[in-house]
């Protein structure tokens, strides 16, 4: 554990200059766009010139690039996200009230994603070459092609309008409800879920056939073990380490697919309040939310590094 403590105080380090250069990224990106925040704070009130340029004054938005990046980055060190434009609330207030419900989506959808892709990998390793792995060869290349939104609009017209079995959006807080919120997420969790464990389930499959052809196994099984015990106990925990690494990609996948996701079935997540941002000109929250969803993209993948090295204690006494 002490060498797992100190790589992981090593991936801590580095990801300070990462954030940084995300959040210089972003404050560059929104600076040079064509979103005025004065323009947009006095949205419909004909403001003056002198309006306009006390309120740029007051904000610094006068000030040298370099003086307002430093100042931006300060703000952020204090938990401010800076002020939405139109609500004149603090964005982080809106970001801490949506970010709870693209949390439930993304975690929900990855989990359905990693049962999916652990119970089909696993099956069409097994039943190499044979009918159970060409049908699921099939599915999951299907599901590769399928875009997220696609699948989302099927799924509304058939399991929602036509079967009635779901609504077709909205949001039910857990605490009120929790069958009422299952049935709510469960169709935007599948949309957002089937392309990314269509992909891992490929993956899986291969890294599992090429356990299974290791000389181990064929003396493990050879020496009376049952072929469940044998692939439960060890073939999953080798062959699992590829899928790890892929599978801290993909979260960045279900973290942006939550914004045309939340969008479709109308739930009042991190992806709804940025495309309502965008639309009202409010640069503000655009930035505080683009913000927040690279600083989860960071952390869930510092998590998935931690659980690699668990698994490949190789990897973890070389780097050590």
């Amino acid at each position: 554990m002490t060498a797992v403590l100190r790589i992981l105080l090593r991936r801590v380090a580095l990801l300070v200059p990462l954030m940084l250069g995300i959040v210089l990224f972003v404050f560059l990106v929104m600076r040079f766009s064509d979103v005025d925040p004065a323009s947009a704070f006095f949205q419909g009130a004909n403001p003056t010139p002198r309006q306009l340029h006390d309120f740029r004054e007051e904000h610094g938005l006068l000030d040298p690039l370099p003086v307002r990046y430093a100042d931006f980055v300060a703000d952020l060190f204090h938990g401010d996200l800076g002020t939405s434009a139109l609500t004149r609330a603090p964005v982080i207030d809106q970001v801490t009230t949506a970010l709870p419900l693209t949390l439930q989506l993304t975690f929900l959808g990855l989990g359905i994603a990693v049962v999916l892709s652990l119970v089909g990998g696993v099956t069409a390793a097994i039943h190499r070459d044979r009918l159970p792995d060409q049908i699921i060869r099939v599915v999951s290349l299907t599901g590769v092609a399928a875009p997220g939104f696609w699948l989302a609009l099927l799924m509304i017209q058939y399991l929602a309008v036509d079967l009635g079995w779901f609504p077709t959006g909205g949001y039910i807080n857990p605490a009120d409800s929790f069958t009422g919120w299952l049935r709510t997420m469960t169709l935007p969790a599948l949309a957002l879920s089937l392309p990314v464990a269509a992909q891992l389930t490929r993956i899986v499959r291969t890294a599992v056939v090429e356990e299974l052809d290791k000389d181990y196994v064929r003396t493990a099984i050879g020496s009376g073990l049952p072929p469940r015990v044998v692939v439960g106990r060890n073939v999953l925990r080798n062959a699992l380490i590829n899928p790890l690494t892929v599978l801290g990609l993909r979260v960045g996948y279900l973290l942006g697919g939550a914004v045309v996701i939340e969008t479709i079935f109308s739930l009042p997540g991190m992806g709804k309040l940025m495309i309502d941002a965008v639309k009202n000109g409010d640069p503000a929250v655009v930035q505080g939310v683009v913000l927040t969803t690279a600083a989860g993209f960071v952390v869930v993948n510092l998590v998935i590094d931690v659980l690699y090295l668990l698994v490949n204690p190789r990897l973890r006494d070389a780097t050590a």
